[in-house]
Protein backbone atom coordinates (compact mmCIF):
# COMPACT_ATOMS: atom_id res chain seq x y z
CA UNK A 1 0.00 0.00 0.00
CA UNK A 2 2.94 2.27 0.68
CA UNK A 3 3.97 2.38 -2.95
CA UNK A 4 0.46 3.49 -3.93
CA UNK A 5 0.78 6.46 -1.57
CA UNK A 6 4.24 7.23 -2.95
CA UNK A 7 2.96 7.07 -6.53
CA UNK A 8 -0.04 9.26 -5.72
CA UNK A 9 2.15 11.79 -3.94
CA UNK A 10 4.53 11.86 -6.90
CA UNK A 11 1.69 12.41 -9.39
CA UNK A 12 0.25 15.26 -7.34
CA UNK A 13 3.41 17.02 -6.22
CA UNK A 14 5.51 16.57 -9.35
CA UNK A 15 2.96 16.54 -12.20
CA UNK A 16 -0.65 17.42 -11.40
CA UNK A 17 0.29 20.34 -9.15
CA UNK A 18 2.52 21.74 -11.91
CA UNK A 19 0.19 23.52 -14.34
CA UNK A 20 2.92 23.69 -16.98
CA UNK A 21 3.21 19.89 -17.14
CA UNK A 22 -0.53 19.46 -17.00
CA UNK A 23 -1.03 21.90 -19.87
CA UNK A 24 1.67 20.18 -21.91
CA UNK A 25 0.06 16.77 -21.37
CA UNK A 26 -3.41 18.06 -22.27
CA UNK A 27 -2.03 19.73 -25.40
CA UNK A 28 -0.28 16.51 -26.43
CA UNK A 29 -3.47 14.50 -25.89
CA UNK A 30 -5.42 16.95 -28.02
CA UNK A 31 -2.85 16.85 -30.83
CA UNK A 32 -2.80 13.05 -30.70
CA UNK A 33 -6.58 13.01 -30.97
CA UNK A 34 -6.28 15.27 -34.01
CA UNK A 35 -3.79 12.76 -35.51
CA UNK A 36 -0.99 15.28 -35.80
CA UNK A 37 2.56 14.17 -36.61
CA UNK A 38 5.02 13.22 -33.88
CA UNK A 39 6.96 16.42 -34.43
CA UNK A 40 3.84 18.57 -34.16
CA UNK A 41 2.76 16.77 -30.99
CA UNK A 42 6.14 17.19 -29.29
CA UNK A 43 6.58 20.76 -30.47
CA UNK A 44 3.08 21.83 -29.49
CA UNK A 45 3.32 20.22 -26.06
CA UNK A 46 6.70 21.80 -25.32
CA UNK A 47 5.61 25.22 -26.54
CA UNK A 48 2.45 25.07 -24.43
CA UNK A 49 4.53 24.04 -21.42
CA UNK A 50 6.94 26.90 -22.03
CA UNK A 51 4.02 29.30 -22.27
CA UNK A 52 2.89 28.37 -18.79
CA UNK A 53 6.45 28.54 -17.49
CA UNK A 54 6.57 32.07 -18.86
CA UNK A 55 3.42 32.90 -16.89
CA UNK A 56 5.03 31.40 -13.79
CA UNK A 57 8.23 33.35 -14.39
CA UNK A 58 6.23 36.55 -14.73
CA UNK A 59 4.28 35.75 -11.57
CA UNK A 60 7.56 35.23 -9.73
CA UNK A 61 8.80 38.59 -10.93
CA UNK A 62 5.54 40.20 -9.81
CA UNK A 63 5.91 38.67 -6.36
CA UNK A 64 9.52 39.76 -6.07
CA UNK A 65 8.74 43.32 -7.13
CA UNK A 66 5.76 43.60 -4.76
CA UNK A 67 7.45 42.23 -1.62
CA UNK A 68 9.27 45.46 -0.74
CA UNK A 69 6.10 47.48 -1.41
CA UNK A 70 4.23 45.28 1.07
CA UNK A 71 6.94 45.99 3.66
CA UNK A 72 6.59 49.71 3.02
CA UNK A 73 2.81 49.68 3.35
CA UNK A 74 2.96 47.75 6.61
CA UNK A 75 5.56 50.17 7.91
CA UNK A 76 3.52 53.24 6.92
CA UNK A 77 0.16 51.98 8.21
CA UNK A 78 1.46 50.05 11.20
CA UNK A 79 -1.06 47.27 10.47
CA UNK A 80 -0.40 43.74 11.71
CA UNK A 81 -2.53 40.68 11.07
CA UNK A 82 -3.05 37.72 8.79
CA UNK A 83 -1.71 37.90 5.24
CA UNK A 84 -3.61 35.46 2.98
CA UNK A 85 -1.08 33.44 1.00
CA UNK A 86 -2.26 30.22 -0.61
CA UNK A 87 1.22 28.78 -1.04
CA UNK A 88 2.13 29.37 2.61
CA UNK A 89 -0.94 27.72 4.16
CA UNK A 90 -0.71 24.80 1.73
CA UNK A 91 2.93 24.25 2.68
CA UNK A 92 2.01 24.17 6.36
CA UNK A 93 -0.89 21.77 5.79
CA UNK A 94 1.15 19.39 3.63
CA UNK A 95 3.28 18.39 6.63
CA UNK A 96 0.22 16.94 8.39
CA UNK A 97 -2.16 15.99 5.59
CA UNK A 98 0.10 15.34 2.58
CA UNK A 99 -1.11 11.86 1.60
CA UNK A 100 -4.79 12.70 2.10
CA UNK A 101 -4.41 15.79 -0.06
CA UNK A 102 -2.78 13.67 -2.77
CA UNK A 103 -5.56 11.10 -2.91
CA UNK A 104 -8.28 13.73 -2.65
CA UNK A 105 -6.83 15.71 -5.55
CA UNK A 106 -6.52 12.67 -7.83
CA UNK A 107 -10.08 11.55 -7.05
CA UNK A 108 -11.37 15.10 -7.54
CA UNK A 109 -9.76 15.41 -10.96
CA UNK A 110 -11.23 12.07 -12.06
CA UNK A 111 -14.68 13.11 -10.79
CA UNK A 112 -14.41 16.39 -12.70
CA UNK A 113 -13.61 14.56 -15.94
CA UNK A 114 -16.61 12.27 -15.43
CA UNK A 115 -18.85 15.26 -14.77
CA UNK A 116 -17.47 17.00 -17.85
CA UNK A 117 -18.20 13.89 -19.91
CA UNK A 118 -21.68 13.07 -18.66
CA UNK A 119 -23.23 16.42 -17.65
CA UNK A 120 -23.75 19.69 -19.56
CA UNK A 121 -20.74 21.17 -17.68
CA UNK A 122 -18.16 20.51 -20.40
CA UNK A 123 -15.22 22.23 -18.70
CA UNK A 124 -11.79 20.74 -18.00
CA UNK A 125 -10.07 22.65 -15.19
CA UNK A 126 -6.37 23.00 -16.09
CA UNK A 127 -5.06 25.27 -13.34
CA UNK A 128 -3.16 22.60 -11.45
CA UNK A 129 -1.96 24.65 -8.51
CA UNK A 130 -5.51 25.81 -7.75
CA UNK A 131 -6.64 22.17 -7.77
CA UNK A 132 -3.97 21.55 -5.12
CA UNK A 133 -5.05 24.58 -3.08
CA UNK A 134 -8.72 23.58 -3.06
CA UNK A 135 -7.83 19.95 -2.29
CA UNK A 136 -5.78 21.15 0.68
CA UNK A 137 -8.55 23.43 1.91
CA UNK A 138 -11.14 20.63 1.77
CA UNK A 139 -8.77 18.25 3.54
CA UNK A 140 -8.08 20.71 6.35
CA UNK A 141 -11.76 21.57 6.83
CA UNK A 142 -13.02 17.97 6.69
CA UNK A 143 -10.19 16.40 8.69
CA UNK A 144 -10.48 19.15 11.29
CA UNK A 145 -13.78 17.59 12.34
CA UNK A 146 -12.06 14.32 13.24
CA UNK A 147 -13.36 12.38 10.24
CA UNK A 148 -11.67 9.27 8.89
CA UNK A 149 -9.26 9.36 6.00
CA UNK A 150 -11.72 7.47 3.78
CA UNK A 151 -14.49 9.98 4.51
CA UNK A 152 -12.19 12.95 3.94
CA UNK A 153 -10.91 11.63 0.60
CA UNK A 154 -14.29 10.37 -0.70
CA UNK A 155 -16.39 13.37 0.26
CA UNK A 156 -13.64 15.87 -0.46
CA UNK A 157 -12.92 14.32 -3.86
CA UNK A 158 -16.56 14.66 -4.88
CA UNK A 159 -16.67 18.27 -3.68
CA UNK A 160 -13.45 19.11 -5.52
CA UNK A 161 -14.71 17.53 -8.74
CA UNK A 162 -17.91 19.55 -8.50
CA UNK A 163 -16.05 22.82 -7.96
CA UNK A 164 -13.73 22.15 -10.91
CA UNK A 165 -16.66 22.09 -13.36
CA UNK A 166 -19.17 24.31 -11.55
CA UNK A 167 -17.18 27.51 -11.11
CA UNK A 168 -16.19 27.84 -14.80
CA UNK A 169 -19.89 27.43 -15.65
CA UNK A 170 -21.04 30.15 -13.24
CA UNK A 171 -18.53 32.58 -14.72
CA UNK A 172 -18.88 31.60 -18.36
CA UNK A 173 -21.49 34.18 -19.49
CA UNK A 174 -19.14 36.87 -18.21
CA UNK A 175 -16.06 35.15 -19.65
CA UNK A 176 -17.67 35.02 -23.10
CA UNK A 177 -18.32 38.74 -22.78
CA UNK A 178 -14.62 39.30 -22.11
CA UNK A 179 -13.21 37.06 -24.83
CA UNK A 180 -15.92 37.61 -27.40
CA UNK A 181 -16.27 33.90 -28.08
CA UNK A 182 -16.85 30.47 -26.57
CA UNK A 183 -13.32 29.11 -26.88
CA UNK A 184 -11.89 29.23 -23.35
CA UNK A 185 -13.28 29.38 -19.80
CA UNK A 186 -11.88 30.73 -16.53
CA UNK A 187 -10.39 28.10 -14.24
CA UNK A 188 -9.43 30.02 -11.11
CA UNK A 189 -10.90 30.06 -7.62
CA UNK A 190 -11.36 33.81 -7.56
CA UNK A 191 -14.50 33.33 -9.65
CA UNK A 192 -16.92 34.85 -7.14
CA UNK A 193 -15.02 38.13 -7.41
CA UNK A 194 -15.15 38.08 -11.20
CA UNK A 195 -18.89 37.44 -11.26
CA UNK A 196 -19.46 40.25 -8.74
CA UNK A 197 -17.30 42.57 -10.87
CA UNK A 198 -19.17 41.69 -14.05
CA UNK A 199 -22.57 42.09 -12.38
CA UNK A 200 -21.50 45.39 -10.86
CA UNK A 201 -20.38 46.65 -14.26
CA UNK A 202 -23.89 46.04 -15.59
CA UNK A 203 -25.30 48.30 -12.87
CA UNK A 204 -22.83 51.18 -12.72
CA UNK A 205 -21.34 51.40 -16.19
CA UNK A 206 -24.06 51.28 -18.81
CA UNK A 207 -22.72 54.40 -20.55
CA UNK A 208 -19.11 54.20 -19.41
CA UNK A 209 -16.44 53.86 -22.08
CA UNK A 210 -13.90 51.06 -22.02
CA UNK A 211 -10.65 51.38 -20.11
CA UNK A 212 -8.92 50.59 -23.40
CA UNK A 213 -10.33 53.76 -25.01
CA UNK A 214 -8.79 56.26 -22.64
CA UNK A 215 -8.02 59.37 -24.69
CA UNK A 216 -4.73 60.92 -23.72
CA UNK A 217 -3.23 64.30 -24.65
CA UNK A 218 -0.70 64.10 -27.47
CA UNK A 219 2.13 64.60 -24.99
CA UNK A 220 0.95 61.56 -23.02
CA UNK A 221 0.42 59.36 -26.06
CA UNK A 222 3.21 57.06 -24.82
CA UNK A 223 0.90 55.91 -22.02
CA UNK A 224 -1.19 54.03 -24.57
CA UNK A 225 1.54 51.39 -24.38
CA UNK A 226 0.24 49.24 -21.52
CA UNK A 227 3.70 48.07 -20.46
CA UNK A 228 4.88 51.68 -20.16
CA UNK A 229 1.72 52.76 -18.34
CA UNK A 230 1.94 49.85 -15.90
CA UNK A 231 5.59 50.44 -15.12
CA UNK A 232 5.13 54.19 -14.69
CA UNK A 233 2.11 53.76 -12.41
CA UNK A 234 3.94 51.31 -10.14
CA UNK A 235 7.01 53.53 -10.20
CA UNK A 236 4.95 56.44 -8.85
CA UNK A 237 3.28 54.25 -6.21
CA UNK A 238 6.67 53.00 -5.06
CA UNK A 239 8.11 56.50 -4.82
CA UNK A 240 5.13 57.79 -2.79
CA UNK A 241 5.28 54.88 -0.33
CA UNK A 242 9.06 55.13 -0.11
CA UNK A 243 8.89 58.80 0.85
CA UNK A 244 6.11 58.18 3.39
CA UNK A 245 8.06 55.35 5.01
CA UNK A 246 11.21 57.46 5.12
CA UNK A 247 9.37 60.32 6.81
CA UNK A 248 7.61 58.08 9.35
CA UNK A 249 10.29 55.52 10.25
CA UNK A 250 13.52 57.29 9.37
CA UNK A 251 16.47 56.15 7.31
CA UNK A 252 17.54 53.17 9.43
CA UNK A 253 14.24 51.33 8.98
CA UNK A 254 13.32 52.61 5.52
CA UNK A 255 16.64 51.64 3.96
CA UNK A 256 15.98 47.99 4.90
CA UNK A 257 12.75 47.85 2.86
CA UNK A 258 14.51 46.38 -0.16
CA UNK A 259 16.62 43.89 1.79
CA UNK A 260 14.42 40.97 0.67
CA UNK A 261 15.37 38.19 -1.71
CA UNK A 262 18.34 39.38 -3.74
CA UNK A 263 17.82 43.02 -2.70
CA UNK A 264 20.23 44.96 -0.56
CA UNK A 265 19.96 47.60 2.14
CA UNK A 266 19.96 51.09 0.61
CA UNK A 267 23.21 52.99 1.07
CA UNK A 268 21.69 56.45 1.01
CA UNK A 269 18.56 58.43 0.26
CA UNK A 270 19.35 58.65 -3.44
CA UNK A 271 20.03 54.92 -3.67
CA UNK A 272 16.84 54.21 -1.70
CA UNK A 273 14.68 56.25 -4.09
CA UNK A 274 16.34 54.76 -7.19
CA UNK A 275 15.69 51.26 -5.86
CA UNK A 276 12.04 52.28 -5.73
CA UNK A 277 12.22 53.37 -9.36
CA UNK A 278 13.84 50.08 -10.36
CA UNK A 279 11.16 48.01 -8.59
CA UNK A 280 8.43 49.87 -10.48
CA UNK A 281 10.17 49.16 -13.78
CA UNK A 282 10.62 45.51 -12.83
CA UNK A 283 6.88 45.26 -12.26
CA UNK A 284 6.24 46.46 -15.81
CA UNK A 285 8.59 43.78 -17.13
CA UNK A 286 6.84 41.14 -15.03
CA UNK A 287 3.44 41.96 -16.48
CA UNK A 288 4.85 41.90 -20.02
CA UNK A 289 6.27 38.41 -19.41
CA UNK A 290 2.89 37.17 -18.15
CA UNK A 291 1.08 38.53 -21.20
CA UNK A 292 3.59 36.94 -23.58
CA UNK A 293 3.16 33.62 -21.78
CA UNK A 294 -0.61 33.87 -22.16
CA UNK A 295 -0.31 34.47 -25.90
CA UNK A 296 2.05 31.51 -26.25
CA UNK A 297 -0.14 29.07 -24.35
CA UNK A 298 -3.32 30.10 -26.16
CA UNK A 299 -1.66 29.70 -29.51
CA UNK A 300 -1.00 26.02 -28.80
CA UNK A 301 -3.68 24.92 -26.36
CA UNK A 302 -6.84 26.24 -28.01
CA UNK A 303 -6.31 24.48 -31.37
CA UNK A 304 -5.15 21.28 -29.65
CA UNK A 305 -8.16 21.28 -27.38
CA UNK A 306 -10.39 20.76 -30.39
CA UNK A 307 -9.04 17.20 -30.45
CA UNK A 308 -9.97 16.59 -26.83
CA UNK A 309 -13.38 18.09 -27.42
CA UNK A 310 -14.01 15.74 -30.33
CA UNK A 311 -12.52 12.52 -28.94
CA UNK A 312 -12.34 12.56 -25.13
CA UNK A 313 -14.90 15.03 -23.73
CA UNK A 314 -17.13 16.17 -26.61
CA UNK A 315 -17.69 19.91 -26.51
CA UNK A 316 -15.17 20.45 -23.70
CA UNK A 317 -13.65 23.86 -23.00
CA UNK A 318 -10.29 24.44 -21.29
CA UNK A 319 -10.68 26.33 -17.99
CA UNK A 320 -7.48 28.32 -17.53
CA UNK A 321 -5.77 30.55 -14.97
CA UNK A 322 -6.82 34.16 -14.31
CA UNK A 323 -4.08 35.84 -16.43
CA UNK A 324 -5.70 34.27 -19.49
CA UNK A 325 -8.06 37.28 -19.62
CA UNK A 326 -5.36 39.92 -19.11
CA UNK A 327 -4.63 40.51 -22.83
CA UNK A 328 -8.24 41.43 -23.53
CA UNK A 329 -8.13 44.67 -21.49
CA UNK A 330 -4.64 45.48 -20.29
CA UNK A 331 -5.47 48.92 -18.90
CA UNK A 332 -8.26 47.32 -16.88
CA UNK A 333 -5.74 44.97 -15.23
CA UNK A 334 -3.83 47.86 -13.69
CA UNK A 335 -7.00 49.76 -12.78
CA UNK A 336 -8.43 46.59 -11.25
CA UNK A 337 -5.31 45.96 -9.20
CA UNK A 338 -5.30 49.46 -7.73
CA UNK A 339 -9.07 49.42 -7.08
CA UNK A 340 -8.98 45.95 -5.49
CA UNK A 341 -6.08 46.94 -3.24
CA UNK A 342 -7.99 50.06 -2.22
CA UNK A 343 -10.93 47.82 -1.34
CA UNK A 344 -8.57 45.69 0.73
CA UNK A 345 -7.40 48.75 2.68
CA UNK A 346 -10.99 49.86 3.31
CA UNK A 347 -11.88 46.31 4.36
CA UNK A 348 -8.95 46.25 6.77
CA UNK A 349 -10.14 49.53 8.31
CA UNK A 350 -13.65 48.11 8.75
CA UNK A 351 -12.26 44.95 10.35
CA UNK A 352 -10.11 47.02 12.69
CA UNK A 353 -12.80 49.45 13.83
CA UNK A 354 -16.00 47.38 13.62
CA UNK A 355 -15.87 43.69 12.85
CA UNK A 356 -12.87 42.68 14.94
CA UNK A 357 -14.22 44.23 18.16
CA UNK A 358 -17.81 43.13 17.49
CA UNK A 359 -17.34 39.63 16.04
CA UNK A 360 -13.72 38.75 16.69
CA UNK A 361 -12.82 38.51 13.01
CA UNK A 362 -9.10 38.47 12.30
CA UNK A 363 -7.40 41.47 10.71
CA UNK A 364 -6.68 40.52 7.09
CA UNK A 365 -3.93 42.59 5.52
CA UNK A 366 -4.26 43.20 1.77
CA UNK A 367 -1.76 40.98 0.02
CA UNK A 368 -0.47 42.65 -3.11
CA UNK A 369 -0.14 39.44 -5.13
CA UNK A 370 -3.76 38.21 -4.74
CA UNK A 371 -5.01 41.75 -5.29
CA UNK A 372 -2.97 41.98 -8.48
CA UNK A 373 -4.11 38.71 -10.03
CA UNK A 374 -7.74 38.56 -8.84
CA UNK A 375 -8.15 42.34 -8.83
CA UNK A 376 -6.68 42.61 -12.31
CA UNK A 377 -9.00 39.91 -13.62
CA UNK A 378 -11.96 41.52 -11.83
CA UNK A 379 -11.09 44.78 -13.57
CA UNK A 380 -11.23 43.02 -16.94
CA UNK A 381 -14.64 41.50 -16.13
CA UNK A 382 -16.00 44.79 -14.80
CA UNK A 383 -14.76 46.62 -17.87
CA UNK A 384 -16.42 44.09 -20.18
CA UNK A 385 -19.88 44.94 -18.87
CA UNK A 386 -19.42 48.44 -17.47
CA UNK A 387 -16.37 50.12 -18.94
CA UNK A 388 -14.18 52.22 -16.69
CA UNK A 389 -16.72 52.54 -13.88
CA UNK A 390 -17.33 48.80 -13.98
CA UNK A 391 -13.60 48.09 -13.76
CA UNK A 392 -13.11 50.42 -10.78
CA UNK A 393 -16.19 49.52 -8.74
CA UNK A 394 -16.17 45.82 -9.63
CA UNK A 395 -12.52 45.37 -8.67
CA UNK A 396 -13.08 47.41 -5.49
CA UNK A 397 -15.79 44.96 -4.43
CA UNK A 398 -13.44 42.08 -5.24
CA UNK A 399 -10.97 43.67 -2.82
CA UNK A 400 -13.62 43.68 -0.09
CA UNK A 401 -14.47 40.04 -0.83
CA UNK A 402 -10.91 38.79 -0.52
CA UNK A 403 -10.59 40.69 2.75
CA UNK A 404 -13.76 39.56 4.54
CA UNK A 405 -14.04 36.01 3.18
CA UNK A 406 -10.60 34.89 4.49
CA UNK A 407 -11.56 36.35 7.89
CA UNK A 408 -14.70 34.19 7.91
CA UNK A 409 -12.75 31.15 6.69
CA UNK A 410 -10.35 31.35 9.62
CA UNK A 411 -13.27 30.54 11.91
CA UNK A 412 -13.58 26.99 10.50
CA UNK A 413 -9.92 26.04 10.02
CA UNK A 414 -9.42 24.73 13.54
CA UNK A 415 -5.78 24.77 14.59
CA UNK A 416 -4.83 26.18 11.19
CA UNK A 417 -6.83 29.28 12.05
CA UNK A 418 -4.04 30.25 14.44
CA UNK A 419 -1.48 30.53 11.64
CA UNK A 420 -0.42 33.94 10.39
CA UNK A 421 -1.71 33.12 6.92
CA UNK A 422 -4.72 31.54 5.21
CA UNK A 423 -6.25 30.91 1.81
CA UNK A 424 -6.69 34.15 -0.10
CA UNK A 425 -8.97 33.95 -3.15
CA UNK A 426 -12.73 34.42 -3.00
CA UNK A 427 -13.91 30.87 -3.72
CA UNK A 428 -11.73 29.38 -1.01
CA UNK A 429 -13.37 31.76 1.44
CA UNK A 430 -17.06 31.25 0.71
CA UNK A 431 -16.90 27.52 -0.06
CA UNK A 432 -14.57 26.68 2.82
CA UNK A 433 -16.69 28.65 5.30
CA UNK A 434 -19.86 27.00 3.97
CA UNK A 435 -18.47 23.46 4.24
CA UNK A 436 -16.81 24.12 7.58
CA UNK A 437 -19.95 25.45 9.21
CA UNK A 438 -22.05 22.61 7.75
CA UNK A 439 -19.58 20.11 9.17
CA UNK A 440 -20.15 21.42 12.69
CA UNK A 441 -23.30 19.26 12.77
CA UNK A 442 -20.89 16.38 13.37
CA UNK A 443 -20.94 12.70 12.45
CA UNK A 444 -22.94 11.30 9.56
CA UNK A 445 -25.39 14.21 9.68
CA UNK A 446 -22.60 16.68 9.02
CA UNK A 447 -21.35 14.66 6.04
CA UNK A 448 -24.85 14.43 4.60
CA UNK A 449 -25.30 18.21 4.85
CA UNK A 450 -21.90 18.76 3.23
CA UNK A 451 -22.72 16.43 0.33
CA UNK A 452 -26.10 18.11 -0.15
CA UNK A 453 -24.38 21.49 -0.33
CA UNK A 454 -22.03 20.12 -2.98
CA UNK A 455 -24.96 18.75 -4.97
CA UNK A 456 -26.70 22.13 -4.66
CA UNK A 457 -23.65 23.83 -6.20
CA UNK A 458 -23.61 21.24 -8.99
CA UNK A 459 -27.34 21.65 -9.63
CA UNK A 460 -27.02 25.42 -9.68
CA UNK A 461 -24.17 25.21 -12.20
CA UNK A 462 -26.14 22.89 -14.47
CA UNK A 463 -29.10 25.26 -14.29
CA UNK A 464 -26.90 28.24 -15.19
CA UNK A 465 -25.36 26.27 -18.04
CA UNK A 466 -28.72 25.30 -19.54
CA UNK A 467 -30.72 28.47 -18.87
CA UNK A 468 -28.01 31.12 -19.26
CA UNK A 469 -24.87 29.92 -21.03
CA UNK A 470 -26.47 27.70 -23.65
CA UNK A 471 -29.13 30.28 -24.49
CA UNK A 472 -26.43 32.82 -25.36
CA UNK A 473 -27.34 35.43 -22.73
CA UNK A 474 -25.03 38.41 -22.97
CA UNK A 475 -24.52 40.28 -19.67
CA UNK A 476 -23.46 43.38 -21.60
CA UNK A 477 -26.43 43.58 -23.96
CA UNK A 478 -28.10 46.35 -21.96
CA UNK A 479 -24.94 48.44 -22.15
CA UNK A 480 -24.64 47.82 -25.91
CA UNK A 481 -28.14 49.18 -26.40
CA UNK A 482 -27.17 52.46 -24.74
CA UNK A 483 -23.83 52.89 -26.49
CA UNK A 484 -23.50 54.64 -29.89
CA UNK A 485 -24.82 52.55 -32.76
CA UNK A 486 -21.40 52.05 -34.32
CA UNK A 487 -20.07 50.64 -31.03
CA UNK A 488 -22.21 47.52 -31.19
CA UNK A 489 -21.49 44.57 -33.44
CA UNK A 490 -23.54 41.51 -34.19
CA UNK A 491 -22.57 38.15 -32.71
CA UNK A 492 -19.86 36.39 -34.67
CA UNK A 493 -21.64 33.06 -34.50
CA UNK A 494 -24.67 31.42 -32.98
CA UNK A 495 -24.62 31.45 -29.21
CA UNK A 496 -21.60 33.75 -29.18
CA UNK A 497 -21.55 37.40 -28.24
CA UNK A 498 -18.94 40.06 -28.73
CA UNK A 499 -18.03 42.88 -26.43
CA UNK A 500 -18.60 46.49 -27.44
CA UNK A 501 -15.32 47.90 -26.25
CA UNK A 502 -11.88 48.16 -27.77
CA UNK A 503 -9.35 45.42 -27.12
CA UNK A 504 -5.79 44.70 -28.10
CA UNK A 505 -5.22 42.07 -30.79
CA UNK A 506 -5.96 38.71 -29.15
CA UNK A 507 -3.36 35.99 -28.52
CA UNK A 508 -2.80 33.53 -31.34
CA UNK A 509 -5.51 30.91 -31.30
CA UNK A 510 -7.96 33.08 -29.39
CA UNK A 511 -11.17 34.39 -30.97
CA UNK A 512 -10.86 37.55 -33.01
CA UNK A 513 -12.01 40.59 -31.01
CA UNK A 514 -14.87 42.80 -32.16
CA UNK A 515 -14.22 46.10 -33.91
CA UNK A 516 -13.20 48.94 -31.61
CA UNK A 517 -16.03 50.99 -30.15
Amino acid sequence: MGWFVTLATFLVNEILSEPAYLIGIITAVGLIAMKKSTGQIIGGAIKATLGFLLIGAGAGLVTASLDPLGTMIQGVTGAHGVIPTNEAIVGIAQEQFGSRVAWLMILGFVVSLLLARFTPLRYVFLTGHHMLFMATLLTVVLAGGGRSTVAVVAVGGVLLGIMLVAMPAFAHPWTKRVTGSDTVAIGHFGTAGYIVAGATGRVVGKRSRSTEEMKLPEGLRFLRDSMVATALSMLLIYLVMAVLLLVKEGQKTAFKAFATGTGTVATGTGNYLMQSVMQGLQFGIAVAVILFGVRTILGELVPAFQGIGQKVVPGALPALDAPIVFPYAQNAVLIGFISSFTGGLIGLALLTWIFNPAFGLALVLPGLVPHFFTGGAAGVYGNATGGRRGAVVGAFLNGLLITFLPALLLKVLGAFGDQNTTFGDADFGWFGALIGNAGKAGGAAGLVIIVLLGLAVLGGAILVQKRVVDTGWDPGAARDALMPRESVTAPAEAGTTTAAYAKIPPPAGAPAPPPAA
